[in-house]
């Protein structure tokens, strides 16, 4: 719990000194809470519910596992869109039959490897 309570100030006082009205009293207006019941978040002598610790760090911009000092990494990068060139439902259907058929050849290539692979393992026994 301490080093959440290390993390949660830090992170609002980091907040305060660019701009002053990231108090523990709006901190705890955001989340609708007492002062007090957050001040004992800072302190470390109270931990929030799940509900709480996600609503402080969707404020704070940073990962819950990072306020519980499971990570140094502040947040996560999102990740990245999988969907090529505007996402399959843009697709046409004769790419569709190319990049089956690519994948089929791929897969092909990937199975002709590993047969080679164990053939010359076996070769060498």
């Amino acid at each position: 719990m301490e080093i959440f309570a290390k993390r949660l100030k830090a992170e609002r006082e980091a907040l305060k000194r660019k701009d002053p009205k990231w108090t523990q009293e709006y901190v705890a207006d955001l989340l609708g809470i007492a002062r007090p019941t957050y001040t004992a978040y800072e302190n470390g002598t109270k931990q929030p519910p799940m509900e709480t610790l996600n609503r402080l760090a969707d404020i704070f911009d940073v990962d819950t596992d990072y306020l519980h000092g499971r990570s140094m990494i502040r947040k996560k990068p999102e990740a990245p869109e999988l969907s090529f060139f505007g996402g399959p439902e843009k697709y046409t259907p004769d790419e569709i039959a190319e990049m089956e058929a690519a994948l089929e050849r791929y897969r092909e290539m990937k199975r002709r490897a590993a047969e080679a692979a164990s053939k010359e393992k076996d070769s060498h026994k």
